[in-house]
């Protein structure tokens, strides 16, 4: 590596080691401690990370993580594509209805858990009104404490919330594809779904590693809108490692034992990058548009 690309990272990299290495470092240690953030932090040796492996609350929270995950991708990635493949187009009509996508991204996340908590409330929220009035019988039920909704359901507002960030993202990277490579596949006799398929998928594939590596590493931090909504329930089906890590700090004064599910947290999505990046081949940047012009 060049002296001049080594100076150009070092504002970047000093940013990383701060806000990244060097708490992900001080959670290492402190999870060796145990501490109730008041008095001297005690050695405890290994005992914080046995009472993990041995934790089953951890356990289910760790799998409620996997799913939270991989719903978000499994939801998120296809609407936004299409979203973005549709906004990109220079019509105005188009351009008014991306302006329209975007206002989720706009709004608080407290403000949009609180709007839709209301929204659903069975007695006096929204959905219960819209059951009355179009008959519709199924809209009115306890979809915050129901066991086998609430999760998709959180699902589904985190994808409302952050599906126009990752359509400004492929928006952006399908205005940047070369008009000639459709031209030429057009002439060719490629279909509209053939284009789709040979032209634009390929096109979009660091676009596509970038947003599902934001994705999936956001979800595993995913927080506030699970905090103010279900607070982990019912029981535990959306308790989520985040909030384990939280409840173990502030709630049972355990930041010793906190530091370990933040240590585990931190691991997985630098670990989730990395293999992201690597088996999408982004890390090598190979020009997209090589033989285009």
């Amino acid at each position: 590596m060049r002296l001049a690309d080594l100076i150009g990272l070092t504002p970047a990299m000093t940013l990383f080691g701060l806000f990244i290495l060097l708490p992900l470092l001080a959670a290492f240690v402190l999870s060796f401690f145990r501490w109730n953030g008041l008095g001297a932090p005690h050695w405890a040796g290994g005992a914080n990370w046995v009472q993990f492996a041995h934790d089953p609350v951890a356990a289910t929270s760790l799998v409620v993580t996997a799913k939270v995950v991989a719903l978000s991708w499994v939801v998120q990635t296809p609407l936004s594509l299409a979203l973005g493949l549709f906004t990109a187009g220079h019509q105005r009509y188009r351009a008014v209805y991306a302006a329209c996508y975007v206002l989720p991204l706009l709004l608080s996340t407290a403000g949009i858990a609180l709007m839709w908590e209301a929204l659903l409330d069975p007695n006096f929220g929204g959905l219960a009104g819209l059951s009355h009035s179009l008959n519709l019988g199924f809209l009115q039920q306890n979809w915050l404490g129901n066991a086998n909704l609430a999760l998709y359901v959180i699902v589904a507002i985190i994808a409302w919330q952050f599906i126009p960030f990752h359509t400004l993202l492929y928006q952006m990277g399908r205005r940047q594809i070369p008009r000639v490579l459709y031209e030429a596949a057009t002439l060719d006799g490629a279909s509209g779904w053939q284009l789709f398929w040979r032209v634009t998928l390929p096109q979009l594939r660091y676009t596509i590693a970038t947003s599902s590596t934001l994705m999936i590493v956001g979800a595993l931090t995913y927080f506030d809108i699970i905090y103010i909504m279900t607070d982990g329930g019912p029981g535990y089906t959306t308790r989520v490692l985040s909030l384990d890590m939280y409840q173990a700090a502030f709630q049972q004064d355990q930041f010793g034992y906190a530091s370990v599910l933040a240590v585990v947290l931190g691991v997985l999505g630098v670990g989730i990058a990395m293999l992201l990046i690597r088996f999408t081949g982004f890390a090598s940047m190979e020009s997209q548009q090589e033989g285009a012009a």
